[in-house]
């Protein structure tokens, strides 16, 4: 069973660039037609899909947050990594790293818990 961990700092101060680990457990990132993904929870909105990683390295982004999001990954730790650049309190939210990709929340087959982000000076 493929398990998912999120990992990095609780608080980023303005300006600054957020940084967050997804580890992966049970199954190699770089196998089968999948796809590694990152959405976050801003308090009291829905979630929004930021951007995915696919097992061959190719990456897509949300168009409203491309200019700011890259996601790459390190296939020797099995780990997929987002950074987020210019933040602001607005980027405050819970982000998840997930398995898979679509519209729904029933389109991932795996989600990490989840890891709170704070975004202040």
């Amino acid at each position: 069973q493929v398990q998912l961990q999120e990992s990095g700092p609780g608080l980023v101060k303005p300006s600054q660039t957020l940084s967050l680990t997804c580890t992966v457990s049970g199954g190699a990132i770089t196998t089968n037609v999948d796809y590694w993904t990152w959405i976050r929870r801003p308090p009291g909105k829905g979630l929004e899909w930021m951007g995915f990683i696919s097992y061959s390295g190719r990456t897509y982004y949300s168009p409203s947050l491309k200019s700011r999001t890259s996601i790459s990954r390190d296939t020797s730790k099995n780990q997929f990594t987002l950074q987020l650049s210019s933040v602001t309190p607005e980027d405050t939210a819970v982000y998840y790293c997930a398995r898979g990709s679509g519209s729904s929340p029933a389109d991932f087959r795996s989600w990490g818990q989840g890891t709170q982000v704070t975004v202040s000076s």
